[in-house]
């Protein structure tokens, strides 16, 4: 292969809400924190173990937007972007380095209400209901021979 990718998928859930930072030219950057989870079962103790990942998400302008205004902290979303690393300095001189999703895409799941409300349906037991097939009148008949 010639080429190169970088190339990030995650699907997870907001840590806080979308912070905002405008610019003078009239450009903007949201970042948020997206948590994504493993869950396994531990072979030395037989416990469910479940570790968290934090990644720190970057969306420009109007996508920055519409991320402000619908999204708020525990909402589930799909980013699509690529890693990109920052340096800098701090105060004491200290070289510092991030490594940041640049949102390239994304869409909303779920919110934290839906996915609420979404566990505890599901939780509560579910009573069996009655179905009746569904038949078409125009349909052939199960004697016919299909041709597949």
């Amino acid at each position: 292969m010639a080429g190169t990718l970088n190339k990030v998928m995650l699907i997870g859930h907001l840590g806080d809400d979308v912070k905002m930072h405008y610019f003078e030219g009239g450009g903007c950057v949201g970042r948020f924190p997206l948590a994504t989870n493993e869950t396994y079962m531990s072979k030395q103790t037989n416990e469910r173990v479940t570790n968290t990942e934090w990644h720190n998400i970057v969306v420009r302008n109007k996508g920055a937007e519409i991320c402000e205004k619908y999204l708020s902290k525990g909402d589930k979303i799909y980013v699509e972007g690529r890693l990109k690393t920052r340096k800098w300095q701090d105060e004491s001189g200290q070289e510092r380095y991030a490594t940041e999703i640049q949102c390239t895409d994304f869409t909303f799941l779920t919110t934290k209400k839906e996915s609420l409300a979404n566990a505890q349906h599901s939780s509560q037991e579910a009573k069996p209901t009655e179905t009746k097939p569904i038949t078409n009148q125009n349909s052939p008949s199960a004697d016919d021979d299909l041709p597949f």
